[in-house]
This record gives structure tokens, sequence and C-alpha cells, in this order.
């Protein structure tokens, strides 16, 4: 009985150990995004990136995305630690705070910001799927019904 509960106990320990040994995937490289056909014209703000450049060191990871509003480029530390970014949104520039957070295979970035004086927060998770396609999903505020969170979700392709 002491046996099994022994090789138990270590299957349990080497289990543990490979999980907390995988590595963070690498979502480096340029992406495009794949069309989606049930999805509603337009997009808008907050919504899918045409394309994507991303660079990824163990310690940040920086996104440079092409969208219908134009470029815009930011950097997360990958250790948890507060990322500030700032971008500028017709003429006004708003500072974004983020928190990333590893979810096994999935990177989740909290953000807050302050759009004159009122607090708005969006998340994204980036993951990738079995045939090594980047995965975004975002959530945010509803800016122009003001309804409930919005939540969009894209693939797109190495190119």
């Amino acid at each position: 009985m002491k046996r099994v509960l022994s090789l138990g106990a270590a299957a349990v320990i080497i289990a543990g150990a490979m999980l907390a040994a995988q590595a963070a995937p690498s979502f480096a490289g340029k992406w495009t995004l794949v069309p989606d056909p049930n999805a509603a014209p337009g997009g808008g703000p907050g919504g899918p990136w045409q394309s994507a450049l991303i660079v990824q060191d163990a310690a940040t990871l920086t996104i440079t995305r092409t969208t219908s509003m134009g470029e815009f480029t930011a950097t997360y530390k990958l250790d948890g630690s507060e990322s500030k970014n700032t971008f500028n949104m017709q003429g006004n520039a708003i500072e974004q705070v983020s928190k990333v957070k590893w979810d096994g295979g999935k990177l989740l970035v909290n953000t807050t910001m302050d759009f004159n004086g009122n607090p708005v927060a969006t998340s994204m998770t980036l993951s990738l799927d079995a045939a090594g396609n980047l995965r975004v999903e975002s959530t945010r505020p509803d800016f122009q019904g003001g309804g409930a969170p919005v939540t969009t979700k894209a693939t797109y392709k190495k190119s």
C-alpha cells in the first residue's frame, strides 16, 4: 500500500514539474487577419486588427497593430508588472495601464485607461490554435450603445 501511495505521489510531482517547465508559447511574427464570413461588416474601434507584427522575448511582448484607425504599438511586460503605453486618438494622448498573466498557453492582457474622466477597462487574450494560428479575443465597453461589453474574436495566419 505504501508503495502505491509513493508511486502516486511521485507521479503527481513529476506531472507538476512538467507543467511548470512548459515554455510559454511564442506569438512572435507577422500576422494577417483571416476574414470571418459570419462577422458583421465594418469592425469599428476595438474591432479586429487587419494585421499585426509581434516581437516577443523572455521579458516583453510588443504588438504593432494595423487597424482601420491607423497603426498602434504597445509593449507589455511578461512578468505581471504594470506596463504603460500611450496612444493618440483624434489628437488626444491616452495612457493605458496593462497587466498580463499567463494562463497555460494563453496570455491574458487586462488594460485600464481614462477617457475624459471615465475609467475604461478592456481585456485581450492571445493564444495559438492547433494549426498554429493566432487567436485574439478582446472585450471592451460598448462605446456607442452603452450596453453590455462587446467581445470580438479573430484568427490570424502567420505571413
